[in-house]
């Protein structure tokens, strides 16, 4: 087998977030289905990704990879294109215009798109009463009341940096970690007034980005103390008045991935800590 790594971007609206669902539309069947499809493969491929998203988050540098069969043949038509060229035309082809393909590529040795991440940014965005809305981003966009005090919004942002228990920002998953180490963590307006959460970590658990950035914007609301935050990160267990904010402003858009003669040793080190209840 090869292993081929995929770049990929998608409009998470109207999927039921990545993974695999029975009855459901998602971004990995939809994307599994196709591949087998255009490949015309016996068997089913599975996709494995550096950030498995909710239903409605949307991701414009999402990264995956898949296991190939080395005799592999692919009729291009008389064509002498690499399986790369011809399985990233034909994939641009026929999925629905709320996944694009950006590349596909062969993988270098070690490289798995989900265990050698070593960070994941996502971007929240929000419009408050000092943005001028686009309807074209309306998508996207999640709209608040009032205008956000950024300055308040970075300094309760600033207190939860650094690698800790996030349990009180998690949805809990049994046997599953929530400690994590949060890099990045902090507001900025656009020119049209939107206001860009950056938020980096080694990665997240479910639903943390987007509680995460509830609790900073009550503080910029004014209808919670910058103290608090302190309050809800110290609970050992999901916080009951945090907001988890709606999906459709969140986008992934970048994950990080160390030099290639790293990339092996990283997932293994990852896969070391998911064996000890400390998955990625």
């Amino acid at each position: 087998m090869t292993r081929w790594r995929i770049d990929l971007a998608y409009d998470g609206t109207d999927f039921s977030g990545w993974a695999r669902q029975p009855g459901l539309r998602t971004v990995q069947g939809t994307c599994e289905d196709w591949i087998g499809q255009v490949l015309r493969l016996r068997e089913p491929v599975t996709l494995t990704v550096a950030g498995r998203t909710d239903a409605g988050v949307h991701a414009s540098a999402q990264v995956a990879h898949v296991d190939l069969p080395d005799d592999l043949v692919v009729d291009d038509r008389g064509g002498a294109r690499p399986l790369e060229q011809v399985l990233t035309h034909r994939l641009r082809r026929v999925l629905p215009d709320d996944v694009v393909v950006h590349a596909v590529s062969p993988a270098p040795p070690g490289f798995d798109a989900r265990f050698s991440a070593i960070w994941r940014r996502y971007c929240y965005r929000i419009w408050d009463a000092a943005s001028v809305p686009v309807p074209t981003l309306r998508r996207r966009v999640v709209t608040v009341r009032g205008e956000l005090d950024l300055a308040a919004l970075n300094r309760g942002a600033s207190q939860l940096l650094g690698l800790r228990d996030f349990a009180a920002f998690c949805r809990p998953r049994e046997g599953a970690t929530t400690i994590r180490d949060l890099h990045r963590f902090e507001a900025a307006r656009t020119d049209d007034g939107t206001v860009e959460v950056t938020v980096v970590a080694d990665a997240f658990c479910h639903s943390m980005v987007r509680s995460l950035v509830g609790a900073v914007t009550a503080v910029a609301q004014g209808r919670r103390p910058t103290g608090w935050i302190d309050q809800v990160a110290a609970s050992p267990v999901r916080h009951g008045e945090v907001l988890v904010m709606p999906a459709h402003g969140l986008t992934l858009e970048q994950v990080g991935y160390p030099a290639d003669d790293q990339l092996a040793e990283r997932a293994t080190a990852a896969r070391a800590r998911r064996d000890e209840q400390e998955p990625v």
